[in-house]
């Protein structure tokens, strides 16, 4: 699809993420051992051939900037497109922070407007999905959809998630921004889409000068009549990382071959930021079962059902159960996790417990001692 540009927001949600964004955007989250997550929105939109592409901070956004650099690890270091980064401000005038979608959207409304592309991916980075955007783009032109939105099916787990009612073209007849969670499974915005990008100046534009902030609101649901929103549903695993119940369930799920397989040896490759790290060393005492272990650990404990990212180090006598250890974690001697996530150069102590449940995980904060 080379007559595409993208549009990423790195910050979304982050109240719900709480302790987890207190550092970072939520396009920089850990994930998956060794990846971050707008790894796969970088990866899906270069393994389809779109390289012009812009990022829209909103703060903390230097971890991102250290993470993505110029864009080499994903082929985006050009000349002629690659990669742009925005600061969080609603115009190059104002030193206020956007408050929606659509007036971030308009303070670059310059960006889009230059670009030659027909189409305009927006889209946001906590999705964790193998996405094939040529695919998207044959679906869109078949249906002589004005937009396509991505849809997948799930439980709407948290509040501000997208309920789409399409019919048996795949036309959008009916959306629903819930309030609250439910148990009941359904079709599900993935809050990404796929606009011709005139009419995308104009949507923004109009609903700007109206005064309207919510994208999903203001420029879908209030026109779902008058253009013609198709659906497409998301081939494989796909799911959205928005509350902290939710990035526990999705690094756990990769555990599982299949999700594992969805996501990873699809046809288009997950890249990420090129570290040199040595082997992981296992010593006498570790024990590893159904975990994802990332290089340079020193493992001489237990380590069942979990992810640890780079340079964690599991003393003897320490056990890791269901839980998630960030880069340069140092779990000690006799010290035991379970149902927990510790931030990236966390330090547990000898002999301390840290427990929580599948629902509640127990989070540490970055650079904590405990």
């Amino acid at each position: 699809m080379n007559n595409a540009m993208s549009i990423i927001f790195a910050s979304d949600n982050e109240s719900k993420l709480n302790e987890l964004t207190l550092h970072r955007t939520t396009a920089s989250l850990p994930f998956g051992g060794r990846y971050r997550c707008i790894d796969f929105a970088l990866s899906n939109l270069v393994n389809s051939s779109i390289t012009t592409i812009g990022i829209i901070t909103r703060n903390n956004y230097s971890s991102l900037m250290d993470h993505i650099r110029m864009g080499r690890d994903w082929d985006l270091n050009r000349k002629n497109s690659g990669i742009v980064v925005f600061p969080p401000y609603a115009s190059n005038t104002s030193t206020n922070v956007f408050k929606g979608k659509i007036e971030a959207l308009y303070g670059i409304l310059d960006y889009i407007e230059s670009s030659d592309d027909e189409y305009v991916v927006v889209t946001n980075s906590n999705i964790i999905a193998s996405i094939d955007f040529d695919d998207v783009y044959e679906s869109h032109v078949a249906s002589g959809a004005d937009i396509t939105m991505l849809t997948y099916t799930a439980r709407p787990t948290t509040s501000r998630r997208v309920i789409v009612e399409s019919d048996l073209s795949g036309r959008v007849r009916g959306m629903k921004i819930t309030r609250n969670a439910s148990d009941d499974e359904c079709e599900l915005g993935l809050f990404c889409y796929l606009f011709n990008r005139k009419q995308l100046i104009q949507l923004v534009s109009d609903s700007y000068e109206r005064g309207k902030i919510d994208f999903e609101r203001d420029v879908l649901q209030s026109n779902i009549d008058i253009l013609n929103i198709h659906a497409y549903k998301v081939k494989g695993h796909a799911a959205l990382v928005d509350d902290i119940k939710s990035y526990y369930r999705e690094s756990m799920a990769i555990l599982d071959t299949d999700v594992r397989n969805s996501l990873f040896d699809s046809a288009g490759k997950v890249f990420t930021k090129v570290k040199d790290s040595v082997p992981t060393r296992y010593y006498s005492g570790a024990s590893v079962v159904n975990s994802l272990i990332a290089d340079g650990c020193k493992i001489n404990g237990r380590v069942e059902n979990s992810i640890l990212f780079r340079g964690v180090v599991v003393e003897e006598g320490a056990e890791v159960v269901n839980s998630i250890v960030m880069e340069s974690g140092k779990i000690m001697k006799g010290s035991t996790l379970n149902f927990a996530i510790t931030d990236k150069s966390v330090t547990v102590t000898e002999d301390k417990a840290l427990s929580g449940s599948d629902a509640y995980p127990v989070v540490v904060v970055k650079n904590k001692t405990v």
